[in-house]
């Protein structure tokens, strides 16, 4: 498994971004996959989750209803669309697959882990 993100930047309050994470491993299918993020001088945080199927997802409270977690087994990628961004949002992203059916909230229940890109968003 090898995780490449993509698609941070800068953006102003309330504004969109879509995160991609591509796995050029040919095993998408067998792996839940999930976002964290980590701002200045914090801990990484759980994001978002989706399971092996796509067919459970999990949100931290911060973002429900703001952001959506998605994936694509033909591309063999998996995507955080973020609304109505606010500057707390902002942190580096980091996409993380782990070999279970289920996704986790534990950062430590990831083995594989992307290189992280940058959010900005701006007041």
């Amino acid at each position: 498994v090898q995780l490449q993100a993509c698609g941070g930047g800068s953006v102003q309050a309330g504004g969109s971004l879509r995160l991609s994470c591509a796995d050029s491993g040919r095993t998408f299918g067998d792996y839940s996959m999930g976002w964290f993020r980590q701002a200045p001088e914090k801990e990484r945080e759980f994001v978002a989750h989706v399971d092996r199927s796509g067919g459970s997802t999990d949100y931290a409270d911060s973002v429900k209803g703001r952001f959506t977690i998605s994936r694509d087994y033909a591309k063999t990628t998996v995507y955080l669309q973020m609304n109505s961004l606010k500057p707390e949002d902002t942190a580096v992203y980091y996409c993380a697959a782990r070999k279970y059916l289920l996704g986790s909230r534990r950062p430590d229940g990831y083995v594989y882990w992307g290189q992280g890109t940058l959010v900005t968003v701006s007041s």
